[in-house]
């Protein structure tokens, strides 16, 4: 049997560009978010997740007109995140044609915003983006990306939380792998994912198919990355890029 598990390119926006970083920092330019899609398309993606990291450090309002535009020339579902405070702010974006939208730094602040958005829109379609970071002990420690700091909030207790908030998805990301190439926290998967009854999306590490692979065999619905679909070879040339839908597909053949 096979079951249709879903991969993922993340892509972040920088002041209307996209980038790529590591560990959250150093961001590199990588090239136009249109052309981007416009190669995705080509390539029967399951869906694209856009992050907008310079309206979630600033507080800045989301750039309506940039999500108008990436909605408009988008094929397959898409999930927005980054500087969202208010339903109004939701309404907006939801009305610029984004079929999910993601909340991270107001699910640690104003948890309350997430049960307005389950309300308004359903439960499908509120992702919670919790990002993971180890503290000098070695926890895992919820990572505040609005503050740029490390809390004091377990994640697997904060997922639980979301859940009962209303959301419909967690998208799971590891701080200390973003960019690294060096496989996904597959540990950390496996307990939110058991933690929780709703689809967890996995981020942070992957460098290629099997570590896709191994993060849904650790209990991830949907695996999800950044460097591998900007990235090619081992000196990291920008090349937009996506595996073919058959290998996609055999990848989580039972």
């Amino acid at each position: 049997m096979t079951v249709f598990n879903r991969v993922i390119p993340c892509l972040l926006l920088q002041e209307g560009g996209l980038v790529k970083t590591r560990q959250f920092g150093r961001p590199r330019y990588v090239g136009d978010p249109i052309n981007a899609i416009r190669i995705f398309n080509e390539k029967y993606v399951d869906e694209l997740i856009f992050l907008d990291i310079s309206a979630a450090r600033t507080g800045a309002e989301p750039d309506y007109d940039l999500i108008a535009r990436i909605a408009g020339e988008c094929f397959m579902p898409l999930c927005y995140g980054g500087g969202i405070r208010t339903l109004e702010q939701a309404r907006r974006i939801v009305a610029c044609g984004v079929e999910k939208i993601s909340v991270n730094s107001m699910a640690i602040d104003r948890p309350q915003l997430l049960k307005e958005l389950s309300l308004e829109f359903g439960a499908s379609s509120i992702v919670a983006a919790i990002d993971v970071k180890c503290d000098w002990r070695g926890r895992y420690r919820v990572y505040h990306p609005g503050l740029r700091r490390i809390t004091s909030l377990d994640p697997i207790q904060h997922a639980r939380d979301v859940v009962a908030h209303g959301v419909g998805e967690i998208f799971l990301n590891h701080v200390d792998r973003d960019g690294e190439g060096s496989g996904f926290d597959t540990a950390l998967i496996a307990a939110i994912s058991t933690a929780v009854n709703v689809p967890v999306i996995a981020c942070g590490g992957a460098a290629g198919l099997d570590d896709m692979r191994a993060a849904v065999q650790a209990g991830a619905s949907a695996a999800a990355a950044g460097s591998m679909f900007v990235f090619y070879g081992p000196h990291k040339a920008v090349l937009i890029n996506y595996p073919d839908y058959a290998s996609v597909r055999r990848l989580f053949e039972r």
